[in-house]
């Protein structure tokens, strides 16, 4: 399986969120996969809440990665590594509060996520699946019940090596 890694150093200023947003969106665009296509907007948007996580709950620089598999049948990674050491921290929004949803859309969205430790820090990542070309639809997502910790996958579509980490937490969609 051939899979382009693509990267960008994010630094520690909410601003570089929208940066990403834009280097993201050019990166996929020259991978083949259509801005208006419904898989670039999901992406995205977990770009958007991945960055947002690390800029604004370590206050470091972080490192943005997108793995993307074959146009068929493939599947796209995204990782966001930051230099702290502190698990992901779901969390519960209720009615009018402005945070605390960015782990509960990526539970939402993403085929797979996860968090593994790397070098000093950790890695947040999630997957997902793009269509086969007239293939059969992805199964529209309902809603969701909640983050699902512990599902026992700790390294996603591409498999044990890099992403077989010594200690992980993982959700499944």
């Amino acid at each position: 399986m051939q899979v382009l890694q693509v990267q960008l150093e994010v630094g520690p200023d909410p601003a570089e969120v929208g940066r990403a947003r834009k280097w993201a969106r050019s990166r996929l665009a020259g991978c083949g996969i259509g801005l208006d296509e419904p898989v670039a907007e999901t992406l995205i948007l977990l770009i958007s809440e991945l960055v947002t996580n690390a800029v604004v709950h370590t206050g470091c620089p972080a490192v943005l990665r997108m793995l993307l598999g074959p146009a068929e049948g493939g599947t796209v990674r995204v990782e966001v590594a930051d230099r702290s050491c502190c698990p992901p921290k779901p969390r519960h929004a209720l009615g009018d509060d402005t945070n605390g949803r960015g782990l509960e859309l990526v539970d939402g969205l993403a085929d797979r996520w996860g968090w593994r430790a790397e070098g000093v820090g950790k890695s947040i990542w999630c997957e997902v699946d793009r269509d086969a070309p007239g293939g059969p639809p992805a199964p529209e997502r309902s809603g969701h019940s909640g983050l699902k910790e512990g599902s026992g996958r700790t390294d996603g579509a591409y498999g044990n090596g890099a992403y077989d980490p010594p200690r992980a937490v993982t959700n499944t969609a």
